[in-house]
Formats: structure tokens, sequence, C-alpha cells
């Protein structure tokens, strides 16, 4: 009940403590584990080391370009941690997402387009296979934003997103984020 609570003010469990998350809806649950981040950028302490018991944490982000279909590129700065999916929502980048990073849709499929990028990220796995498999425009570099988390060998990272999705309309339908 507590956690709940904390997780609708915004506040995430960082994986550092080894937490494990179920994601998924009812029977179709699996555990996972997740990178977060305070949302705020705070965090809270027990000491007092500045007032009022909070302090500033130095967060670290990597440099990130998404290019649109039409050519145009974003760059942005994406804390470590966070899915690139949840970047592009964050900044107003036109990925679906779904299913909500729960790995099962393949509308946030994106396009690594640097191979030496794409073979520092982790091996897809049989479940995003099996989504990838199901996106529109499916190339060697593919991946599901969802998937592609940011580390610090990621920096500088080019996402291409791809013309259309299995879920969007052609007409220039625009999704709004979750």
């Amino acid at each position: 009940m507590f956690l709940p609570k904390l997780v609708n003010m915004g506040l995430r469990l960082s994986s550092r403590l080894g937490h494990k998350s179920l994601i998924g809806v009812g029977n179709f649950q699996r555990p996972v584990t997740r990178y977060y981040w305070p949302m705020n950028k705070l965090t809270y302490s027990t000491t007092a080391t500045e007032a009022h018991g909070i302090q500033r944490e130095q967060i670290e982000t990597i440099s990130v370009t998404f290019v649109d279909k039409d050519g145009d590129e974003t760059v942005i700065k994406v804390p470590i941690g966070m899915s690139m999916l949840e970047a592009a929502h964050e900044n107003d980048i036109e990925l679906e997402g779904a299913c909500e990073g729960s790995l099962a849709c393949s509308t946030c499929h994106v396009i690594v387009m640097d191979v030496g990028q794409y073979n520092k990220l982790e091996e897809p796995t049989d479940e995003e296979n099996d989504m990838l498999d199901l996106a529109f425009g499916l190339t060697e570099t593919s991946r599901l934003g969802c998937q592609v988390i940011a580390s610090p060998e990621l920096d500088g990272l080019r996402i291409a997103l791809p013309s259309a999705t299995r879920n969007f309309a052609v007409d220039g339908h625009v999704p709004k984020p979750h």
C-alpha cells in the first residue's frame, strides 16, 4: 500500500538497492530490474547535510540524437538508467510506446544509426526479438526504445524513428504520452 503511494507521488526505487519489480498486466506479469532516477532530481536524507535534510543529487547524462521520419534532429540529454522511450516521452518526441514499456508491443521501435553504438547495447532478449518481428521497417540495428537504456558508453547515440508503426495512423496522427 505504501509503495504505490510513493510511485503516485513520482518517487521511484533505485536498482542499486537490488530492487526487482513486476511489469505487465494481471497474470502476464514478469520480474524485471529497472534503473530509475529521482523524478525531481532531489534526494531526501535523514541526515542534516543541507537545509531541511534535502540535498541536490548530481545526475549523469548522455547526449542522444533522435532523427524523425522527416530527417529533423533533436538532441537531448538523457539520464543514465533511463530508457529511450521514457526520454522521448519527457522531451515530446513522437515515439509511441503503447504498452508503456512492458515489452508487449513494437510501437517504440527505433533504429540505432551507428553499428558501433548498436554493438555496445546488450543483446536483445527473445521477448524483444518476438516484438521486433512485428515492427514496421525492421533493420539489422532495430531495437525497442523501452529496452535501450542510457549508459555512459552510449554517449552520442543517434536513433532514427521509423516512418510509421503498426499502431499509428498514416495520416499524421500524433500520439499523446501516457
